[in-house]
This record gives structure tokens, C-alpha cells and sequence, in this order.
């Protein structure tokens, strides 16, 4: 029993160290939000339980196939921390069914814990300097170029999302995402560029959450 035990600490606890470390490289120059990062990094440790489970057992692991199948794509979709706690409970499930009391009691802590300090920390968080900016132009202006000096004056990283006209033709609706350099800066940013587009419209504010499927 003791034996079994420190297997599966050892074994979750690199699928923990693992799971952040490939959340952390989900991360890098990515649009992302919280609940799923965190689900990145449970995950391992999830589906590791499952298959140390069901190892060896070819009428187990077909029957978790079909309840995770059930799950994916015969129910409503949820957000990744819903997703998450039902991978969860179904590990928890199919440890305390198979007999395994003592795996499903300590994987319940260790995921219970590391839910908690996940959430409580600000790993996966946004970074507060990105933001979304939306300029209004007129038509006779080129927006190719037009903003690049002042962009690269204050912005650390800026991309054009998307383009519009608006106002029968006559106007353009520029859409970016940018990375400010300094926070404290973004007013004169604003200011300048009231400057460049005739004191058109231009709206500066952080990166609406995305809808957080998985």
C-alpha cells in the first residue's frame, strides 16, 4: 500500500511539474485566460490517475473511452474548469471503483491543493500591459504605416486585427492589439494619435476575456 502510494506521488507530482511547464509554453506569445491555463496544467495529472487505472484492464479502458467521449461531445460545452472537474470526478470515480480507495483519496488532496494555489496565484493571468485598440481614421488617410512611430514610441508589440469602413465609406475602423511599453504613458499615446486621425474616435482598453472552452 505504502509502496503504491509513493509511486503515484512521485508519478503526479512530475505530471503537475510537466503540465505547468506546457502551460507555460501555451502561454508565450499567446492570447490566453486563467481557467484554461490552469486546466493545461491538471490535466497530466488527470489523465495520468485514469491510465495508471486502467492499466493492463482492456474492459476498463474501454468503458473510460466511452464515458469521456459521453463527456466531450455528447454534452453541452462548458468552460475548461468545468471540463476539468469532470475529468476529475470521473479519475476520482474510476480509482474508488476499481478498489483503489488509498490513489483516489490522495488525488483528490493533491488535485484539491493544487486547484486552489493555482487559482490563488497569478500564474496564467494576463499580462495588464496588452490591450485593445480600436482608431478611427478618415478614408484619405493610409493606415498602413501611418501610427508606426508613434506605436513603436510606446508599444512594445502592436498587430492589426482587423479593418472596417464605417460611415458610408468614408471612414476606417482600425482594430489592434497592443502591448504597452509603460501604463502609465498610455494618455499621451491617446493623445498623439487624436493628433494623427483628426481627433477621430479611438478606443484604448484591456483584452475582453475570451469564452474559455476547451
Amino acid at each position: 500500500m505504502l509502496s503504491e502510494i509513493s509511486s503515484y506521488l512521485i508519478n503526479t507530482g512530475a505530471s503537475l511539474v510537466l503540465g505547468a511547464a506546457g502551460a507555460l509554453i501555451y502561454m508565450h506569445r499567446n492570447t490566453y485566460n486563467k481557467s484554461f491555463v490552469i486546466t493545461l496544467a491538471l490535466l497530466p495529472a488527470m489523465v495520468q490517475t485514469v491510465i495508471m487505472m486502467v492499466n493492463g484492464n482492456l474492459g476498463a479502458g474501454v468503458a473510460v473511452m466511452g464515458a469521456f467521449s459521453l463527456v466531450r461531445f455528447r454534452s453541452v460545452a462548458g468552460s475548461a474548469k468545468e471540463i476539468s472537474s469532470i475529468f476529475l470526478a470521473m479519475a476520482v470515480g474510476l480509482a474508488t471503483g476499481m478498489g483503489c480507495l488509498a490513489v483516489a483519496a490522495v488525488f483528490t488532496a493533491v488535485m484539491g491543493l493544487a486547484t486552489v494555489l493555482l487559482n490563488l496565484s497569478k500564474f496564467g493571468e494576463p499580462k495588464q500591459t496588452v490591450r485593445h485598440l480600436l482608431i478611427t481614421i478618415p478614408e484619405g488617410l493610409d493606415y498602413t504605416d501611418v501610427f508606426d512611430d508613434l506605436f513603436s514610441r510606446y508599444l512594445r508589440k502592436w498587430e492589426l486585427l482587423k479593418v472596417k469602413t464605417t460611415n458610408m465609406g468614408s471612414l476606417f475602423k482600425l482594430e489592434y492589439q497592443v502591448v504597452l511599453k509603460d501604463c502609465s504613458r498610455e494618455k499621451a499615446m491617446i493623445d498623439e494619435l487624436r493628433c494623427r486621425n483628426g481627433n477621430l474616435e479611438i478606443v484604448c482598453g484591456r483584452m475582453a476575456a475570451g469564452k474559455e472552452e476547451l
